[in-house]
């Protein structure tokens, strides 16, 4: 199984390394592989299908034309997360500035998805930034600490102390909300 691992990633730097030299359809190659797992991050953390889109989209272009300054060919897959999770926050962002506040999502206004599961997302969107993007690589990606500390760029215990403030923060959040269900 290793071996396999060493291979994939072989292969990966060697279309990086293409890629930085001008191979287009190598860059191609690196995004088609990428995109199921880019997408997936994407629409976790913006919740909306066609923002989704445009942020893998906006990353594609971003990640092309900082190419060349991609150090380590390996590890080409953490560092289009990360340039992947900068899209979404900078959508995040223009988004609040654009909506108000009052204005419910599209499933809590037509009563699709009531509950626990509504509940859960919108407390994970009210947390931070850092611990929202934890929340997601951690539980939607099923990434490992080590992954994640990797992709953001930060020492493991920190991911952990974050992953762990970002739990309690949420457990707070849901005890308030069964308090005020029953009082």
């Amino acid at each position: 199984m290793p071996e396999r691992m060493e291979e994939r990633t072989s292969k990966t730097a060697e279309l990086v390394r293409r890629a930085q030299k001008g191979d287009d359809e190598a860059f191609l190659e690196l995004m088609v592989g990428a995109k199921e797992q880019l997408l997936r991050i994407a629409l976790a953390y913006l919740r909306d299908e066609e923002a989704a889109l445009e942020s893998l989209q906006e990353a594609t272009c971003r990640a092309y034309a900082a190419l060349g300054r991609l150090r380590q060919p390996e590890h080409v897959r953490t560092w289009l997360i990360r340039i992947l999770l900068s899209v979404c926050a900078d959508e995040r962002r223009r988004r609040k500035r654009q909506q108000p506040m009052a204005v419910l999502p599209e499933s809590a206004a037509s009563g699709e998805h009531p509950g626990a599961r509504l509940e859960l997302e919108e407390a994970v969107a009210a947390l931070e930034p850092k611990l929202r993007q934890l929340v997601l690589l951690k539980y939607a990606e099923d990434m490992t600490v080590s992954d994640i500390a990797r992709t953001l760029e930060k020492p493991e215990g920190t991911i952990k102390t974050w992953l762990n403030r970002a739990l309690r923060q949420l457990r707070r959040e849901r005890a308030g909300m069964e308090g005020t269900e029953h009082g």
